[in-house]
């Protein structure tokens, strides 16, 4: 159950900013970190700290412990099938690249062709842009349906026997869009591609059954989940990493090296070059156990609570223009939005007079913006320490806004 006891474990929510109480209301951005994952990172800094998988002292042993004990956290966590498919690394967008790099060069030929969506952020449009103009392919785009939702006719009229690979994003940053990835993964691999998935959205607040969903990659950040930054994961079906080439070289992912040629370590640290994110990594497991803790289908409900409350009081805002599904049910806990003609930067910043966080921008979105026709928008995003009373603060600001501004112009 979601209450307000949760919000008691994120310190950093205890705080006035100019003069008021914090509203948090940029969690897709990056999460607020519990006590829970803020002490694993100090005990492993006063009592474990060492490198891993190279000594054989007792630190040594104890950081690899926590290290390869968080991989298997976020193994069942995601219900993988197996440790060698999780891979450490520092976020989504390297998850991405190194798909793009690895598997897109060696798989990606000319005329082949690679499938986006409008609605995807730039790091699941930039490493396929690169590879296309690289190796000759062709770059298509899913287009979106008028409330930002795909359809899966459209999807089965892009994708072809030409289609390599199609990537998309699970939950829209954006419109909190929620993608059907399932049977988008069913069109991929009817016509002989793999199905990549941008998971930095949908980990944090949904149960992700990578088997279920049957998707060749999956993707995620530690730090939109409750973890720390530089951490994430990677997750790629066995068969599939196996026959992929690093794209990182050095220590620790070698097996030989000799003066002209050297071979590498079997997965998953083949791709783990490096003194890795040892304390990341125990950041992410401890922010794993957390959120187990709470229930991620307890988390999802409540979002969607979140969500349709916002819209329902947001709606009421006369000028006030909200972005995505209107259906709660088919959106994350993400309120997009933008107020009459006042750019949305000036928005959040008098929002931040009243101590509401906002995100004001593109967000890295920027052929999204394009095809709603703005050039930046604010957003209001939700996570499990969000409660009623912070959305009633929000609107409450919105209202504030409208009138100084209308009192300006």
């Amino acid at each position: 159950m979601i209450n307000q006891e949760i919000k008691s474990y994120f310190p950093i929510l205890n705080q006035e900013i100019n003069g008021h109480p914090l509203i948090y209301l940029d969690s897709a951005a990056t999460s607020q970190k519990p006590v829970q994952v803020i002490e694993a990172l100090k005990n492993y800094y006063e009592l474990d700290n060492a490198n891993v998988h190279r000594g054989v002292h007792t630190l040594g042993n104890r950081a690899t412990e926590h290290y390869e004990g968080a991989r298997e956290k976020v193994r069942k966590f995601i219900n993988a099938n197996s440790m060698e498919e999780i891979i450490f690394l520092r976020g989504t967008t390297t998850a991405m690249n190194l798909i793009a790099q690895s598997y897109g060069r060696a798989n990606v030929q000319e005329g082949d062709e690679i499938v986006i969506t409008y609605m995807e952020h730039h790091s699941n449009i930039i490493p396929w842009q690169q590879l296309a103009k690289e190796r000759g392919a062709i770059l298509k785009y899913v287009e979106l349906e008028k409330d930002g939702t795909i359809s899966l006719e459209q999807v089965r009229a892009v994708v072809t026997e030409r289609t390599k690979i199609v990537s998309m994003v699970y939950v829209s940053n954006v419109l909190g869009t929620m993608n059907p990835v399932k049977e988008v993964a069913q069109i991929a691999h009817e016509n002989g591609a793999v199905m990549v998935v941008d998971g930095a959205q949908a980990a944090p607040h949904l149960k992700i059954d990578v088997q279920q969903l049957d998707c060749d990659f999956f993707a995620f950040s530690g730090h939109k989940m409750c973890g720390p930054t530089g951490i994430g994961v990677l997750y790629g079906k066995k068969e599939l990493l196996n026959n992929m080439e690093p794209v990182e070289f050095g220590g620790e992912m070698i097996d030989f090296v000799g003066l002209y040629d050297s071979t590498w370590k079997e997965l998953p640290w083949k791709f783990e070059g490096g003194t890795p994110i040892i304390a990341g990594a125990v950041g992410l497991g401890a922010a794993i156990d957390f959120l187990n803790e709470i229930g991620l289908d307890e988390i999802e409900k409540h979002e969607h609570q979140m969500a349709a409350y916002a819209m329902e009081k947001m709606s009421l805002i006369e000028g006030l223009a909200i972005y995505g599904p209107t259906d709660p049910q088919k959106r994350a806990g993400i309120v997009t939005f933008n107020l009459n003609d006042v750019h949305p930067h000036d928005v959040a910043t008098v929002l931040d007079m009243s101590g509401i966080a906002v995100r004001a921008g593109h967000h890295c979105a920027q052929p999204l913006m394009k095809w709603l026709e703005v050039s930046a928008t604010a957003r209001a995003s939700f996570y499990l320490y969000n409660s009623e009373s912070d959305v009633d603060r929000l609107v409450e600001g919105l209202r504030s806004a409208k009138e100084y501004f209308n009192d300006v112009f």
